[in-house]
């Protein structure tokens, strides 16, 4: 049945009527509708739209892979897709689209169907959630993280000397960054040194430098990590590995603001600022005679703890969006979310890696990925494996002991089976070489026995 002149006059009642910006396009996809939203939201007039190319209106970060296209070509819809588009004055939109294809009454194709919702407003409000609930690149919105949060420029304008303790994964690099990021030594550098990862007999020379002759090998001098440091942050991570020896001589450090480079004669004097951090009870190591008591003093000058993540389930989805955003950039994706059934199964795992093990899911969940929404079918096979389970209470997810337990015997397991070889050994525990020999130092294994 052929439209009437009063079915079009209703046709376009209702599109005036609706909020979205909706357009059409005949096969070669020349505009051929464009409702008053339609305007409103890119700044062009129906005028100038109707008669070009849809490419030539929108200037959307897709027209080189147009969906109006593929949907012409294909006849799938596509459904609430976000992509942007630059407007008449110039500004980014983003939008979510979705598209259709038209056809007569004899099912001939005539053209498609694509409507626009501006999600500006949303975007908006996104970033102002952000803002209330970040400080630098830390997100949260914990009671006990935003504590923190209130105090943290006071401690970064401060020159005392700072330890963050907290599990492994849970933030701590971020906050010594925080600390350095919004102190007056914010023009200098950040340097991190990590106590956990250099042998023994080589960390006092990174450290402190050394001087031509040093050693058999010191051809000419080299500057420390101190030296680096000159005027900005030194951030001691793990510093609950430190050697005893080595614990005298950064004592003198924070005491005296000099060190002698190693083979050197006459001190330096260091102007920096120190912030720890460890995923030890320094506390206990003094008790146990494993840590100075007196450098111990020192450096918890101002002390806080960070939580673990299941501690603070209310920052999952704000991390998880937070990740989201951040892989979009690297990866130039357009995932939008995670399903309802992910963000559940998130909710309820227990993160014994912490916000670092999160980020590795959605990491995860992006490579596999090539729709819009991370569904469960994308998540790590292990965490769904963990979701399933139902430990007996002995050897419950939350119960620390056991955990540690189960671990060590994993790691002993592992060692035996690759004769000791920690490379292959890391390798099939999915670890880093440097996380399975810091693994090994916690719980007291020698590889020697297991070879």
């Amino acid at each position: 049945m052929a439209e009437t002149p009063k079915d079009l006059k209703f046709f376009k009642v209702i599109l005036s009527s609706i909020a979205d910006g909706v357009f059409t396009v005949d096969s070669d996809r020349i505009i051929t509708s464009f409702n008053p939203a339609a305007e409103r939201i890119t700044g062009v007039p129906a005028s100038r739209a109707i008669g070009r190319r849809c490419s030539d209106v929108f200037h959307s970060d897709i027209c080189e892979n147009c969906l109006l296209h593929k949907t012409l070509k294909t006849g799938v819809e596509a459904i609430d897709r976000p992509v942007s588009i630059i407007n008449s004055r110039g500004e980014r939109i983003p939008i979510s689209i979705s598209t259709a294809v038209l056809k007569n009454d004899k099912g001939e194709v005539l053209g498609a169907v694509e409507t626009f919702r501006d999600l500006s407003a949303i975007e908006h409000l996104r970033k102002e959630l952000n803002q209330q609930y970040s400080i630098e690149d830390i997100i949260s919105k914990s009671p006990e993280i935003h504590k923190l949060f209130a105090i943290l420029p006071d401690i970064a304008e401060s020159e005392s000397t700072v330890l963050i303790q907290g599990p492994s994964g849970s933030g701590k690099e971020l906050f010594a960054r925080a600390i350095h990021s919004l102190s007056p030594r914010k023009d200098k550098k950040h340097v991190v040194i990590n106590c956990g990862t250099l042998p023994q007999q080589l960390f006092e020379s990174e450290l402190f430098g050394y001087v031509k002759g040093a050693f058999t090998d010191a051809k000419s001098d080299k500057e420390g990590k101190l030296a680096q440091g000159e005027g900005g942050t030194v951030f001691f991570d793990e510093i609950g590995e430190l050697p005893l020896s080595t614990q005298v001589k950064l004592l003198r450090l924070l005491q005296q603001r000099e060190y002698e480079p190693v083979g050197g004669t006459k001190p330096v004097k260091a102007d920096i600022r120190i912030v720890a951090a460890t995923n030890r009870d320094l506390k206990d190591m003094v008790a146990q005679g494993r840590f100075r008591d007196d450098l111990y003093f020192r450096l918890a000058v101002v002390k806080f703890d960070l939580p673990p993540l299941k501690n603070r389930r209310e920052d999952i989805p704000y991390l998880v969006d937070h990740f989201i955003e951040r892989f979009n950039a690297r990866q130039g994706k357009r995932i939008l979310s995670v399903s309802p059934e992910v963000m559940k199964i998130l909710m309820q795992h227990d993160f014994p890696g912490n916000i670092r093990e999160l980020e590795n899911i959605i990491e995860y969940g992006f490579v596999i990925c090539h729709g819009s929404i991370i569904q469960k079918e994308h998540l790590p096979a292990e965490l769904l494996t963990a979701g399933e389970a139902e430990p007996a209470p002995a050897a419950s997810a939350s119960n620390p002991i056991s955990r540690t337990i189960d671990e060590r015997s994993r790691l002993i397991e592992v060692l035996r089976r690759n004769g000791g070889n920690m490379t292959t050994a890391a390798k099939e525990l999915g670890m880093h070489r440097t996380t399975l020999w810091r693994k090994l130092r916690r719980y007291q294994i020698s590889t020697d026995s297991l070879s």
